[in-house]
């Protein structure tokens, strides 16, 4: 029992270690990442043979560990919020066939879109699927919810989602670790056929047990330690209620903490086990003239309240503005909605001006721009559709060099759609990791069209925006768009550096001019590892 000092992903890394974690599948995604990472290299985790390799997607990474939880193993998958959207089909299916091990799905949610192309809120989902949430106010308790989590996903028979938002990620805390249990040994469900075959007849059934379940997840969420009604002592006297009631969720408990060091004025639930806890919640509603809902995200408990209380209690939050509806929450957020005078002390002065961030220097996307952008000046309505990744920055000074940035994987069907509609040339930009998350398929869409399109590969030979984990693509992509049905002689491969930039121009040109599907793969590892690999090899 001792005290160690951890980011939240951290945390929850050395809680699913100490908890007998067999298995962690995921792709990099910020804020989560760390989550992984810091499996990959515990030396406990490789004593304990912990399969912790990145997955090619989200959506593998969900489907391997519920194969490693059918066969009794206790697993974690660790996602973005966007990820969540990639593993969708199989997050929602798995509500549908339950689990055998024990399996916890971490959602890092980015509010403020510190880097992320939106703010989802991915309890969303767990509504959705009707699954158990929970939702740590602090290290201490991310670390808890993980360790204890897998028993009660056995217990339950469920998946658990663990959602974080990118403040609780990474910040750090101290946090006392518990004795380590061992894996759990191989154990196949005796109703395996039944359970996890979902044709129709068998998944009505299983949807039935789902929903006869919600009384046993509510259950555990009205008895659960991390869901807490606190009373303040001025009010509790049957004959008087309390003007205003607060519900902090989550991470907002902690901004509600700091605002009140000597103790609460007001009665407040918190909550970080969900379904909602009712029977707290009425006892909070029965003593208070109005509730205030502090969320982190979308007003998810402040809609599921308006909608079931239907009492004329009045609430605020989001949705009546008392809070903005976008951007993460703060203490001073907090501190304005309940009324208290806010006095920041880290404002910064007029004189400093925001740094976007920039391409690396010595960056091989650098190169690919460059000359993309001499050549598509030749042109009067060229268009080019990009992806997330690193390369992603080609949009800002100095290049200004893409059209849209939607999705993993849409610079690909995106070019191919605008192709179809008329537009040349068309142009998809794509890097190597994203190519084998969600790019393999757009491509296949194009060979089957022969759409006229060119789709530039630009290879790092890793997963540079995340900080340089393995790529799945790296020594394949010529192979892989050869067996997706590219032509060979349309598909080619070049170093970007200067030395070659009028031979990568001409390329460019010449394939641009090609009716039909072009692929150019510049590949030129990442400044970023390379630099590491020689720092390490020193």
């Amino acid at each position: 029992m001792k005290k160690l000092l951890f980011l939240g992903d951290e945390a929850i890394a050395q809680a699913a270690i100490d908890a007998g974690l067999s298995g962690v599948y995921s792709y990099p995604g910020t804020p989560s990442t760390e989550i992984t990472e810091y499996i990959q290299s515990s030396i406990s985790a490789k004593e304990r043979n912990i399969f912790s390799k990145w997955c090619s997607n989200e959506k593998t990474a969900l489907e391997t560990a519920l194969g490693m939880s059918y066969a009794g193993k206790r697993t974690l998958s660790c996602m973005k919020h966007v990820g969540l959207n990639v593993a969708a089909d199989i997050f929602m299916n798995s509500a549908i066939s339950g689990i055998n091990g024990g399996m916890i799905i971490v959602t890092a949610d980015d509010p403020s879109m510190h880097s992320s192309q939106n703010e989802q809120d991915n309890r969303i989902y767990g509504n959705f699927a009707m699954l158990p949430m929970f939702e740590p106010s602090n290290q201490q308790e991310a670390y808890d919810m993980v360790y204890e989590g897998y028993e009660l996903s056995e217990k339950l028979g469920y998946p658990i989602l663990l959602r974080i938002t990118t403040r609780m990620a990474h910040s750090r805390s101290g946090v006392i670790a518990r004795e380590q249990q061992k894996q759990n040994p191989i154990s196949i469900p005796e109703d395996g056929d039944f359970r996890f075959v979902l044709l129709p007849v068998n998944a009505r059934k299983r949807f039935k047990i789902l929903l006869e379940k919600q009384k046993d997840f509510l259950e555990a969420s009205e008895k659960s330690k991390y869901n807490q009604l606190f009373t303040a002592s001025k009010f509790a006297s049957k004959n008087s209620k309390a003007n205003l009631g607060i519900v902090a969720c989550g991470i907002a408990f902690n901004y509600l903490l700091e605002n009140y060091p000597d103790g609460f004025e007001n009665p407040v639930l918190k909550i970080s086990q969900y379904p909602l806890p009712k029977k707290q919640l009425m006892e909070l509603v029965e003593e208070c003239e109005e509730i205030l809902v502090l969320e982190d995200g979308f007003p998810i408990v402040e809609e599921q309240l308006k909608g079931y209380l239907g009492i004329g209690i009045k609430i605020r939050g989001r949705l009546d503005e008392t809070l903005d509806r976008d951007g993460e929450l703060t203490p001073d957020k907090v501190r304005k909605a309940l009324g208290l005078e806010v006095a920041s002390h880290y404002e910064a002065p007029q004189i400093i001006e925001n740094r976007p961030p920039a391409l690396c220097a010595g960056c091989g996307h650098r190169d690919v721009y460059q000359a993309l952008n001499e050549v598509v000046r030749e042109y009067k309505n060229a268009k080019i559709f990009s992806d997330i990744g690193c390369y992603t920055l080609g949009a800002l000074p100095p290049f200004r060099a893409i059209n849209s940035c939607i999705d993993m994987g849409a610079s690909i069907t995106m070019a191919k759609g605008a192709s179809e509609a008329g537009i040349f040339p068309s142009i998809a930009v794509i890097g190597d990791s994203t190519f084998t998350h969600s790019g393999m398929t757009g491509l296949l869409d194009c060979v089957n069209s022969n759409s006229n399109v060119l789709i530039i590969i630009s290879d790092n030979e890793t997963t540079g925006m995340t900080g340089g984990q393995d790529s799945a693509a790296t020594g394949r992509i010529h192979a892989i768009c050869k067996g997706i049905g590219v032509d060979p002689n349309h598909l080619r491969e070049i170093v970007p550096l200067k030395k070659n930039y009028d031979e990568m121009k001409n390329m460019i040109r010449e394939e641009i001019e090609y009716k039909g599907v072009s692929v150019i793969v510049p590949c030129r590892e990442c400044i970023q590892t390379l630099a590491r690999k020689k720092r390490s090899k020193r």
